[in-house]
């Protein structure tokens, strides 16, 4: 975005403003949703963010280049307003999780089970997300997921460099952990049982053994014959 662009931004152009959004509206939006881990909620922040950057569109610097690092520090302080807490990750990784998965073709079983195990991963990921603090989840997503220098992210939070950069070693320490915990408790949920007691074959099972007679059933077996012989 060229200085003209900026001037005319700063100084409340309409058409200006509607490039503005045109450019950034897809990028603001997934940002929202990484930040916030609910789509309707990250419309809601991608609209909220551009009435916030019009109120402060004074001050705008009016020399540098793309706007795209200051609107994501708008929507990273617009988020913060709207996220109601780490469930929401619970909830977003439980609907991918559960999602329909896409038609297979039993020549390529290799690439489904690859599909199912990336959205295994996807989801775990973002279930540990949701366990870290809110200023470790934004400079992740704004450092990893967004591609900004630490310069950029330490102008759009208004912190120092040095915290960017302990925040993200700190966060990305946490993500990978809490995935590979997730998995791991995943893959025990699905582990099949262990095999039970096994039974007999009945072919090879011992024959019951004859119930023992007393001297009394014996004698009244021979009763009824002697009898007939008199």
């Amino acid at each position: 975005m060229n200085n003209d662009t900026r001037a005319r931004i700063r100084d409340g152009d309409p058409p200006a403003f509607a490039e503005l959004f045109d450019t950034h509206a897809r990028s603001v939006y997934n940002h929202a949703f990484r930040l916030t881990g609910d789509w309707s909620v990250a419309e809601d922040v991608m609209a909220a963010t551009f009435l916030e950057a019009w109120r402060l569109r004074n001050k705008v610097d009016p020399d540098g280049g793309s706007l795209r690092p200051w609107l994501l520090g708008v929507a990273t302080n617009v988020a913060r307003n709207h996220c109601r807490g780490n469930r929401r990750y619970r909830a977003a990784a439980a609907a991918y999780a559960t999602a329909v998965p896409e038609p297979s073709v039993p020549d390529h079983a290799s690439e489904v089970a690859g599909r199912v195990d990336d959205r295994r991963r996807i989801a775990a990921t973002l279930r540990a997300l949701g366990t870290l603090r809110r200023t470790e989840r934004e400079v992740l997503v704004l450092c990893l997921w967004e591609g900004l220098a630490y310069t950029e992210v330490a102008r759009a939070l208004r912190v120092p460099v040095g915290t960017v950069r302990s925040r993200l070693s700190r966060a990305r320490a946490k993500l990978r952990d809490g995935a590979e915990a997730e998995l791991a408790r995943e893959g025990r949920r699905c582990d099949p049982p262990g095999p039970g007691p096994r039974k007999s074959d009945p072919e090879k099972r011992e024959p019951a053994a004859r119930p023992r007679q007393t001297t009394g059933d014996r004698v009244n077996a021979v009763r009824p014959a002697q009898e007939g012989i008199r």
